[in-house]
């Protein structure tokens, strides 16, 4: 899959065997209101959680948290609305991912998110690469992968909702080293439960960590839930708003691509050893079945 990298620290991708390398990730579920305007509330969620969870390493929202689903809501200042979350990272010394937000950049719309250090240094940007269309029409794709690197810890990954529908996304970042994906979410249709069938799957097949936070009211069904590189299911959330830290095992990733799940497939190694050409990935995927589909269109009425 075509596109580039961006990484917020140079550090090779440890092979190690399995260590006691863990990482406190809280993820934040909470409502977010048709007319954006979540700034306030989410500044709160912040403090609330450092101070019931002050072992917390990083702090994770949901997709759209700040402005929610609408683009007449889009960030009319983005670097302002960021800086509030760049100094509440600095004060309590914690990675935070304030879910995403849309974003207009050269004549075009973006769902845009930000990862902040604990020094309340921007680490990283990211720009979701498939928009949900046809229904997020009007939004521009990125082409540029994020990968950032936790110093002392391991390299971690973002997408965004849609993005882990198409497994060619999570193949470049874990090929890349990642151990853990980050993955903000604003999914409130029938196909929440597909989507988290796709994260268990996800976790499994490449040997990573998921953490999928979704949000609540106009900002999804809620159900968040974190997956291990086994597959096994760390924690589902209602549909309430929740606060759910959870602690990631770094060194379960490395033992489960060095060994396999449970001792079993090495699917990263399988992967990398393997005889067959995919065919699919030449000419940048194109193929006459895929043009027969027709256009990227709503269905239409009967």
């Amino acid at each position: 899959m075509s596109g580039s990298f961006t990484y917020s620290q140079a550090m090779p991708a440890s092979t190690a065997p399995r260590d006691s390398t863990r990482f406190m990730i809280a993820g934040i579920q909470m409502s977010v209101p048709i007319g954006g305007r979540n700034i306030a509330a989410m500044t709160i969620q912040v403090e609330k959680t450092m101070a019931l969870y002050p072992g917390t390493d990083m702090i994770v929202f949901s997709e759209l948290a700040m402005h929610g689903p609408l683009h007449s809501c889009a960030a009319e200042d983005p670097e302002a609305d960021i800086a509030v979350f760049q100094a509440l990272a600095a004060k309590h010394r914690v990675w935070i991912v304030p879910g995403s937000f849309f974003v207009h950049r050269g004549g075009e719309t973006y769902n845009h998110a930000v990862v902040i250090n604990p020094q309340g240094e921007v680490a990283g940007r990211y720009d979701k690469m498939f928009p949900f269309r046809p229904f997020e029409a009007g939004v521009a794709g990125g082409t540029e992968f994020l990968i950032f690197d936790v110093p002392d810890v391991g390299r971690f990954g973002l997408s965004i909702c849609y993005d882990i529908w198409f497994p060619e996304t999570t193949r470049t970042l874990t090929s890349a080293g990642v151990e853990v994906l980050i993955h903000p979410v604003l999914t409130g249709t029938t196909d929440r439960r597909a989507e988290l069938a796709i994260v268990q799957a996800t976790a499994v097949m490449f040997s990573c960590y998921v953490v999928d936070v979704n949000g609540l009211d106009a900002g999804g069904v809620g159900r968040s839930l974190v997956a291990d590189p086994t597959g096994n299911v760390v924690h589902q959330c209602g549909q309430v708003t929740e606060i759910f830290p959870i602690v990631v095992d770094l060194g379960l990733v490395r033992q489960v691509r060095m060994e396999g799940a449970n001792g079993l497939g090495q699917v990263l190694k399988s992967y990398r050893d393997r005889d067959v050409v995919l065919s699919t990935y030449e000419n940048n995927g194109a193929s006459a079945y895929l043009d027969s589909l027709g256009p990227l269109a709503p269905m239409s009425k009967r």
